[in-house]
């Protein structure tokens, strides 16, 4: 599990700070910043001696060793998403509050691949005072330098404005390295101690590039060289401090060889500063934003426009890593998703089972892995898909150790609460992967994580056709079962689900039929059609439909053809396909495509030349299979598109499950140097007019630039969970569970890059074995919605997080054949009120964070100096609750609302609330005390303290449009 951390802490991570905390303590004009804390942990848990601890201790209290950011790791902006990014800010925070009392104010967000107008607004909700960042679009960035416009206040939210504006400052050109080239050597300046080399040290000490030692010789050189550097830098910022970053990747392993260099030089500069017109001296980032916030100046205001994407020269866009690793960005997210589930799942079992068996310090545990690995995966070369395979395996295998732990608890939690004992019932197991069992009865336990009532479909895989699923009550439920997409020997039974919020049911399913057994999803085969042959005039049409679309395909080409809106009647011409981008992997031949890069030999071509058709419908829903072969005679497809249209009987609410047009895909092995996309294509006027996310929070408009060159690249965006393209009356949106580049190269059309195959020859990238031959088959899913702009308004917000948040679903078997379940695993028993929040709102989360910190700051640094904190066991009274606004101001006539919240109210189903209290984003500070800096702008010319929202009387909060509302809970113990 930690071999790649031994292997990293081994070779670099643990010397550093090692190393660092020594130098500090011998030189008191000595500082040195530190950012993620998932090595600082490490290191902190497993080397550090108690007289280092001590040591970091006090260099915090003198300010001389700084955490900025203080997240878990400094995490990608572009294809993350707002609730992990908040997961692994949390994460470090609690641990940097609990040890140190210490909370981090200020940002370096300097290698992240572009940067997200999410991210201000989130600094800005935990408390942060400014924000820093470096890679930005290489022409922009020249442009603002020129004009002195690098540093301004960012509004990065629409709805909050200057309620959670910050002050941004983005690096020079010469971003966040120090300037290497001497002009009186060949050797390199500035990096005495060389570059770490991986797995292990040298033997001999000396590593790579070490650079030219100061000497009495050299001293005035490197002063100038250092000078000429600050004065250039000088004259593209408003003020006189100059931020002139020491340091880069994989320094400071050696702090000591280091900082004795910098000494001389520091001091010699100092000593001659009339001559050079420069003092120069040793800064955190604190020291940096306080000596330019005490200028007291006047700053512009940026609106809510993101920096997406990122080149750094005309043929390197940064907009390959929104796909590449496409499964290792599903798993995350399927991580990220099973870890919400299960921490709602293990409070409620704290709060309504007080007696409950199973032990919570184990439990807190399993949550701890997983929390820590979808943290981790969140790097900037994390789920970017930006790393060798040995690390992106590392990723997967944290993620799955930690899932797997969360699986058993849930599992385990479900068998506590319905034990056998209290039932009078004999459960023979309860597992969390399904497999068909025909000789005994299943039942599968269904848990909806979301706080709305949900109607929806679960899968099971089953090995008959003939199947009947009964409720707790033993009453009937719909289903329908048909041969599998994935195996010839299986079914896929199909169960339709109606659940309240963070409630969770039962479903018996027999293996027998009976005149209430499942429906069977009949199948009809179409002929292979060749498009190359195929005859444009004459059309074969064929519809599919329920009660929200009619979706025509053409026997013709076994296309689509297209999809009407039934309330409005509308119809919209639609058409699919895959094509793939071409790349070149030589550099000796032109710009390539690598695990960061895309860039297109020429437009993309299309795949396939024949196209089989299998449909398979029933009552409850119709299934469209298309496979997509290279030629007619193809024995094996390399692509396929499974639709699925549901249909739902009276009695339940249909209105999400009606609207969803539920696509998943099959797409590889790809061949070599092949990016593959889906391009749908429509008749929607749109004007080339793209939307997307930013990390699922919000939305981006995206119009089609035209560049001299590169310009299919440079208009590519992410999508993490949302894309749409309309017209003045339609729109179309997709909604996704992984992130995925798209773009839309032509009117009415929006493309997804679904996958990517690349081997390159670049240097860099074949030292650090980055290259993604990536010969998986990936299968993410899309939900379309089509229709008018106000019922896509009202759907997508839900349906996004319904994608996001499936129900999860767990597997046990029944020894004894009952044709009852038992009245206690009755939805509506007194134990199970539900929660529910309105559809404007977002239960964001709903955990036991388990710190044992003082919520008091007084009191948390009082009991850290006298060395009482951390004493005893994981805190479980303490519940971490947020709520999210959906929508933006103005968006939606109702749902654009603010709403009252009585959080009491809200979770009575829990237990009685006896105390609330509402913190900053990650908890670590009480919002009554929390004044962040008020930047001076035109808008605001007073420069006078922010303070926080409208605290909540009687436990009745409003929530505004995109607020993000913290809260610790208390309930009384029973």
């Amino acid at each position: 599990y930690f071999f790649f951390f031994q292997e990293s802490m081994h070779a670099y991570a643990a010397n550093v700070y090692t190393t660092v905390v020594e130098e500090l303590m011998k030189g008191k004009q000595r500082k040195f910043i530190a950012v993620e804390q998932e090595f600082f942990r490490l290191w902190w848990d497993f080397v550090a001696t108690d007289t280092q601890k001590q040591q970091v201790r006090q260099l915090l209290q003198e300010g001389r060793l700084e955490f900025v950011i203080g997240g878990q790791v400094m995490h990608d902006e572009a294809v993350t998403l707002i609730d992990d990014q908040i997961l692994q800010l949390t994460e470090g925070h609690g641990f940097l509050y609990e040890t140190f009392g210490f909370r981090p104010q200020f940002s370096w967000h300097v290698d992240p691949f572009g940067a997200s107008a999410t991210t201000p607004t989130l600094f800005a909700l935990a408390g942060f005072n400014a924000h820093l960042i470096s890679r930005i679009d290489y022409d922009l960035k020249a442009d603002m330098q020129k004009n002195k416009k690098l540093q301004f206040v960012w509004q990065g939210s629409p709805s909050l404005s200057e309620r959670q504006e910050i002050f941004t400052h983005v690096m020079d050109q010469y971003s966040y390295c120090t300037p290497s080239q001497l002009p009186f050597s060949n050797r390199s300046g500035f990096f005495w101690n060389g570059f770490a080399t991986f797995p292990d040290p040298p033997k001999d000490g000396v590593y790579p590039n070490m650079s030219l030692p100061v000497t009495d010789a050299n001293l005035h050189l490197y002063a100038q060289t250092m000078v000429a550097n600050i004065k250039e830098r000088a004259a593209w910022f408003r003020t006189g401090e100059v931020l002139w970053p020491w340091g880069c990747d994989k320094q400071f392993f050696n702090a000591s060889v280091q900082y004795s260099n910098m000494d001389l030089l520091v001091d010699y500069i100092n000593k001659h500063s009339a001559e050079f017109g420069v003092t120069v001296q040793y800064a955190t980032v604190s020291d940096y934003f306080q000596a330019i916030y005490s200028r007291n100046l006047t700053w512009e205001i940026r609106d809510s426009q993101d920096f997406l994407p990122y080149s750094t020269e005309p043929f390197q866009a940064w907009t390959g890593f929104y796909t590449s690793r496409s499964t290792l960005k599903g798993i995350a997210r399927r991580a990220s998703s099973l870890l919400y589930a299960g921490e709602s799942f293990f409070t409620q079992y704290v709060w309504k089972h007080p007696e409950g068996s199973v032990c919570k310090y184990k439990a807190l545990e399993k949550l701890q892995s997983l929390r820590w690995a979808v943290s981790e995966v969140q790097h900037h070369d994390g789920i970017t898909g930006t790393e060798s395979p040995k690390v992106k395996d590392m990723y997967m295998n944290n993620l799955m150790y930690g899932m797997l732990n969360v699986k058993k608890l849930m599992a385990s939690i479900i068998f506590d609460i319905n034990n056998a004992k209290k039932n009078g019932e004999v459960y023979s197991s309860v597992y969390t992967t399904g497999s068909g069992k025909p000789d005994v009865d299943q039942y599968v336990v269904v848990y909806n994580p979301l706080a709305w009532n949900i109607t929806t479909f679960v899968t099971v895989s089953v090995s008959s056709e003939e199947m009947s699923v009964y409720d707790e009550l033993g009453h009937s439920v719909p289903a329908q079962v048909q041969s599998s997409v994935e195996s010839q020997s299986t079914y896929d039974l199909y169960i339709l689900v109606a659940i309240s919020g963070l409630s969770y049911r039962k479903y018996s399913i027999k293996p027998l039929a009976g005149e209430q057994s499942a429906f069977i999803g009949s199948s009809v085969k179409y002929k292979r059609r060749d498009l190359t042959r195929a005859d444009q005039q004459s059309r074969q049409l064929f519809p599919v439909v329920n009660n929200c679309y009619q979706i025509v395909f053409d026997q013709n080409t076994n296309l689509m053809h297209s999809i009407t809106e039934r309330e409005t009647n509308q119809t919209v011409q639609f058409t699919q396909e895959f094509l793939e981008y071409h790349i070149n992997g030589d550099t000796k031949k032109g710009p390539i495509s690598d695990n960061y890069l895309f860039a297109p030999n020429a437009s993309a071509v299309p795949v396939s030349k024949a196209v089989g058709l299998e449909v398979m419908s029933g009552n409850l829903m119709t299934e469209i299979r298309q496979y997509f072969y290279s030629n007619v005679t193809s024995q094996d497809y390399i692509y396929a598109v499974y639709t699925r249209l549901y249909s739902v009987p009276e009695g339940y609410d249909g209105k999400l499950l009606c609207h969803r047009i539920e696509q998943e895909y099959s797409v590889g092995p790809l061949e070599l140097n092949r990016e593959a996309v889906l391009r749908t294509s429509t008749n929607l006027n749109t004007r080339q007019l793209l939307y997307t996310d930013n990390n699922g929070y919000q939305m981006q408009k995206r119009p089609f630039k035209a560049y001299v060159n590169n310009t299919v690249a440079r208009n590519y965006y992410p999508m993490v969970q949302t894309a749409y393209i309309e017209d003045d009356t339609t729109r179309l949106m997709l909604l996704a569970e992984r992130a995925h580049g798209v773009s839309s190269q032509g009117n009415g059309q929006v493309e997804v890059m679904l996958h990517r195959r690349i081997w390159n020859n670049l240097e860099w990238n074949l030292n650090n074995n980055l290259t993604l031959n990536d010969s998986s088959v990936v299968r993410p899913v899309i939900w379309l919605i089509l229709g008018t702009k106000a019922v896509t308004n009202t759907l997508y917000r839900t349906s996004g997080l319904a994608l996001e948040h499936r129900p999860v679903v767990m597997f046990g078997a029944l020894s004894g054949h009952k044709p009852k379940l038992p009245r206690r695993l009755q939805q509506n028993s007194v134990h199970d009120l539900p929660v529910t929040v309105p559809p404007n709102l977002h239960l964001q989360t709903l955990s036991i964070p388990g710190w044992r910190y003082s919520s008091n700051h007084a009191k948390q640094v009082h009991s850290i100096r006298i060395g009482k904190q951390k004493q005893g066991d994981a805190d479980f009274s303490r519940v971490l609750l947020r709520i999210r606004h959906l929508y933006e101001v103005g968006e939606d006539p109702v749902l654009s609302q603010p709403v009252i919240v009585d959080l009491k109210s809200l979770l009575k189903g829990l237990g009685s609330v006896m105390a609330v209290e509402e913190r900053s984003l990650t908890g670590t500070w009480d919002v009554n005390t929390l004044e962040r800096w008020k930047w001076k702008t035109a808008q605001y010319p007073g420069k006078k303290f922010f303070n926080s929202t409208e605290t909540s009387e009687d436990f009745i909060v409003t929530v505004h449009p995109k607020e993000i509302r913290t809260f610790f809970v208390y309930f009384q113990v029973q």
